[in-house]
């Protein structure tokens, strides 16, 4: 890199501020970003750092203060213009063409013409720029077919087929396995070396102090600090983000209970064409149950299987002692049984409307006289579960989708409640969400099982299950293994037994 590139600033922001109607994102921020580095920003939900990473790739125009590219500063900002200047985002929300393949997205809009006729070649390019990378996608494959993990490496594809020189990364890794974050910051790294600049906006702390130069800290839309990654550690990042120490990450264990005659949920034996092939498990009230396996194992597809998703080609599902195998979702959730899905966007949550009207719409029966909702009721509920939940602002009258991510997963957790089930499962629970929502999170977890409810839990940070859970069951392969209690079982222990199952090294069962 020449004297002169070292000396270019590709970003700079000065007394930034963005207001979305009465809450205020971001006041008076100044960052600089210098080329050849990776820039993280952290901080809670709602801190203003997706908001920062927008303006810089044109998805927001700046109320007040200034936004410098190359030192020359910006108007009429978009994220064409922004495109043009060499600035590409990743998006925590994606942003594909479901129906498109995964090459036809990366290359959207950067296809070669010849005559206004497309080029062939699309894959070749493709197979190229993942070579590259190491991803292993399928060019051919259409995006809604892909999970969402993959579907992350596509967007990040997409940016690196445009070349861009500044690459906003915003909770990139939060669909990813520990060995696929890997993987995307070896490449982050091998960007930086390259002259490119990462802004990576992250809530996981251990892989922005492992990949990053530069850390920025944001708290309630301002400004913390910015220092150099190898000068801080991760209590202090927590300590800059909260404004005060996070005591510990996880509760304390609730008391397993003396199980009941009937559990509330028995599947025995579940299998189906998605994966699952003998899957055994069942909870009781005021238990904390956790399914422990890796990705592919067949967790997720299990759970669609026993809510009535997908369909049960063997084995039954029992509810409070009755067979209720094949029972579609409705009738699930009136046999008191909800699911919490792993993706709040497309299964979840109706970004559109208000948080009122998401919290409500898992119980609209029982707010309706003669068919008709009394929006008084529902104004009580959605309150009260909201102010619970800690989602903040505190306005239930504001779309969803203007929420932070953490404060979107604690609004599903509140339809949920609205619910009144007797088991709540839970997938993913706090996949994009801080430390700070985390704990919420876990205390509200641990508060359900407290009062008698059931809890079944999947999470891919298996220390989440195994500090929360009673009772956690093995799976690899689609089938049930074995069967611990975290509490006397180590972690190493764990992994080290999943991964020789998923190597084919020991026998499923």
């Amino acid at each position: 890199m020449s004297n002169s590139d070292a000396d270019r600033l590709p970003v700079e922001l000065s007394h930034i501020s963005k207001r979305f109607g009465a809450t205020q994102a971001l006041d008076d921020v100044s960052v600089t970003i210098r080329p050849g580095q990776v820039h993280s920003i952290v901080g809670e939900n709602g801190a203003g750092k997706s908001t920062l990473g927008k303006i810089i790739a044109g998805v927001y125009s700046p109320d007040d203060g200034d936004l410098l590219i190359d030192g020359d500063p910006v108007r009429h900002w978009n994220p064409g213009t922004a495109q043009t200047a060499g600035i590409a985002m990743i998006a925590q929300e994606l942003a594909l063409v479901p129906d498109l393949t995964v090459a036809e997205n990366v290359y959207l809009g950067a296809e070669r013409h010849r005559l206004g006729f497309l080029k062939r070649g699309l894959n070749e390019r493709f197979a190229a720029l993942d070579a590259e990378v190491g991803f292993g996608l399928n060019p051919r494959a259409l995006v809604r077919d892909l999970r969402i993990a993959d579907q992350q490496k596509t967007e990040i594809l997409r940016s690196l087929a445009r070349n861009a020189n500044v690459i906003v990364m915003d909770e990139p890794t939060s669909s990813l396995t520990a060995h696929e974050m890997g993987q995307l910051e070896t490449l982050m790294r091998s960007l930086s070396e390259r002259g490119c600049s990462i802004i990576y906006v992250s809530h996981f702390l251990d892989s922005v102090l492992r990949v990053s130069d530069t850390v920025t800290v944001m708290r309630d839309g301002r400004h913390i600090m910015t220092v150099p990654a190898e000068d801080v550690g991760k209590r202090d990042l927590v300590t800059a983000m909260l404004g005060r120490e996070l005591d510990q990450a996880f509760p304390d264990r609730t008391e397993a209970p003396e199980p009941g005659d009937v559990p509330l949920l028995k599947v025995s034996n579940l299998a189906t064409d998605t994966g699952v092939k003998d899957m055994s498990f069942e909870v009781h009230r005021g238990e904390i149950v956790g399914l422990l396996g890796l990705v592919g194992s067949g967790r997720s597809e299990c759970l669609r299987a026993l809510i009535g998703v997908d369909a049960i080609t063997g084995g039954t599902v029992e509810v409070k002692g009755f067979d209720r195998t094949g029972a579609p979702p409705h009738r699930m959730i009136s046999e008191g049984v909800f699911l919490v899905p792993e993706d709040r966007h497309k299964d979840g949550l109706v970004l559109e409307r208000s948080v009122r009207e998401n919290i409500a719409l898992s119980s609209l029966a029982a707010r309706a006289t003669s068919g008709i909702v009394r929006t008084s009721a529902e104004i009580g509920t959605a309150r009260e579960l909201a102010d619970s939940l800690e989602i903040r602002p505190l306005d239930i009258e504001r779309p969803v989708g203007q929420f932070s991510g953490g404060n979107q997963q604690k609004a599903l957790l509140a339809k949920a409640l609205a619910a009144k089930p007797d088991l709540v499962i839970l997938d993913e629970p706090t996949r994009g969400v801080d430390v700070g929502a985390k704990r919420t999170i876990y205390d509200l977890i641990s508060r359900l099982a407290a009062d008698g409810y059931g809890v079944l839990l999947i999470s891919s940070e298996h220390e989440e299950i195994m500090e929360l859970a009673h009772r956690a069951y093995l799976v690899a392969g689609g089938r049930t293994i074995d069967h611990i209690e975290p509490s006397e079982s180590t972690m190493e222990n764990v992994l080290f037994r999943l991964f020789h199952v998923a190597s084919g090294e020991e026998p499923a069962a």
